[in-house]
């Protein structure tokens, strides 16, 4: 964060300083709100969470190298003490912000948010310093600490916009105004939550509202081939940049396909040029982000080759997305465990089969949380297009909504031994660990409650300890 004294962050969080012998005294080091991550010059934001209560560590920081504790009660300790601490936080992120006067690049979506802020950052990262949300911290708490992590020398603030609910997203926009806002796609994520697809646009549309108009720099980047994105052209008066791979969309993909190991590879066209792209990443999915970011990062004044180079040299920065493990017996091990909704799940499902081919493929797969009446149909259509894509075998992992994959791909006609139903995690990694050979290639993919990364852990250490015979 930019050096500011107490004195300064009490004034604009509208706090009272308690136990502080001079107020001049400045935080230098970040704003953080797990002690853990207490190095000195910090201040450390105290939460009151379901288990455990900041406060009571507040002695901790401070023995650690905090200078203060952001807090809700005076704890005996130097502190600023106010009212509600998320609320502080936020103010303190928007007059970060706005004394920065950093360029601030957001984006929603119901699915690929976290991929696709990996790629702009990186792409940015290449023409100037960048500072972007870490993993998916981006609700009312985790959005502001990464702004307060910007300092004078950040150009690109490049931050992922959550929501649960019709406001959330406006909510975040006045902490952190953006001036180039991106949207990726309105797709069944937390649908269960919203109450349909044009609520969830709705409440992602407040993205493009947020933004200033074109006249001021304000740019959206919408999907022209999610008609429900498209559509948000006429909630802003920013200037409109359209990306995918519609022959209308401002920058597109032509010629895309995948390679041999299930990277995707196509052409770029932007306004000013075009260029060759070939991703480290893997899937199709991949191309729509990597023209969201193209198009992010074109408005910011770079060219088609710059961005395409960026685009082929770029990885995965987040764990449990995509992330691809080679055993030493030739197992490939694909952690997609993260999180899951019907259209990432279907990705995945095709990426694994381009990865598998001439080899056997494993989707060991959980449930799609929060998709309220829409979970059996959606279920049972994954495990339907499991089949579909001659994935050699299904193992549904869990509850009701696992035996509705399984369903699903017995109805498909995948009798005998092609899928299976087990009860948890413990009896995947059994049965695998009981039936890979080497070469296989092994997709995990449930929603984050679920747990199914241990499958992939456990999978990855059993090939570092040799477990699995060549059959």
């Amino acid at each position: 964060m930019i050096a500011l004294s107490l004195a300064e962050i009490a004034a604009v969080v509208g706090g009272q300083t308690h136990d502080i012998p001079d107020p001049s005294v400045q935080v230098t080091g970040p704003v953080v709100r797990d002690s853990r991550e207490v190095v000195p010059g910090s201040l450390f934001a105290a939460f009151v969470g379901e288990r455990v209560d900041g406060h009571d560590y507040a002695r901790q920081v401070v023995e650690a190298g905090a200078v203060a504790v952001l807090a809700a009660r005076p704890v005996g300790v130097p502190a600023i003490v106010v009212d509600d601490v998320q609320t502080a936080l936020g103010a303190l992120a928007r007059h970060v912000v706005d004394r920065l006067g950093t360029t601030l690049v957001a984006l929603t979506g119901s699915a690929g948010k976290t991929s696709t802020k990996d790629l702009i950052a990186q792409v940015l990262g290449r023409k100037a310093p960048t500072v972007f949300t870490p993993g998916s911290l981006n609700n009312e708490i985790g959005l502001p600490l990464t702004a307060l992590s910007a300092t004078e020398e950040t150009r690109f603030l490049v931050l992922e916009m959550g929501a649960r609910g019709i406001g959330h997203i406006r909510y975040l926009t006045g902490l952190t105004p953006p001036r180039i806002g991106l949207v990726l796609n309105v797709g069944s994520a937390h649908i269960g939550e919203f109450g349909g697809r044009e609520q969830i646009a709705q409440a992602k549309g407040e993205l493009v509202e947020a933004l200033p108009p074109a006249s001021e720099g304000g740019a959206a980047i919408l999907n022209a081939d999610d008609p429900l994105v498209k559509a948000m052209a006429s909630r802003t008066k920013a200037k409109v940049v359209l990306f995918g791979e519609s022959a209308e969309a401002d920058v597109r993909a032509e010629n895309v396909r995948l390679t041999d190991s299930g990277q995707p590879s196509f052409r770029l066209h932007t306004p000013s040029g075009a260029s060759d792209v070939t991703m480290r990443l893997y899937g199709e999915h991949h191309v729509s982000n990597a023209l969201a970011a193209a198009a992010v990062a074109h408005e910011l004044g770079m060219s088609a080759e710059e961005i395409a180079l960026a685009l082929s040299e770029a990885g995965s920065l987040s764990r449990w997305r995509m992330e691809v493990t080679e055993r030493p017996d030739g197992v490939t091990i694909v952690n997609d465990a993260y999180n899951a909704n019907p259209e990432s799940m279907r990705a995945a499902l095709r990426a694994l089969a381009a990865m598998g081919k001439g080899r056997r493929t494993w989707a060991v797969l959980g449930k799609m949380a929060e998709l309220g009446d829409e979970a059996l149909a959606e279920h049972d259509a994954v495990g339907r297009l499991a089949v579909r894509l001659n994935v050699s075998k299904l193992v549904a992992v869990g509850g009701i909504e696992a035996s509705w994959l399984q369903l699903g791909a017995y109805n498909e006609g995948s009798w005998g031994e092609e899928s299976v139903h087990v009860s948890d995690a413990q009896a995947a990694v059994d049965l695998l660990r009981s039936e890979l050979r080497p070469g296989d290639v092994v997709l995990v993919k449930a929603s984050r409650s679920v747990g199914l990364e241990s499958v992939a852990q456990a999978l990855v250490e059993a090939g570092a300890e040799g477990e699995v015979a060549a059959r």
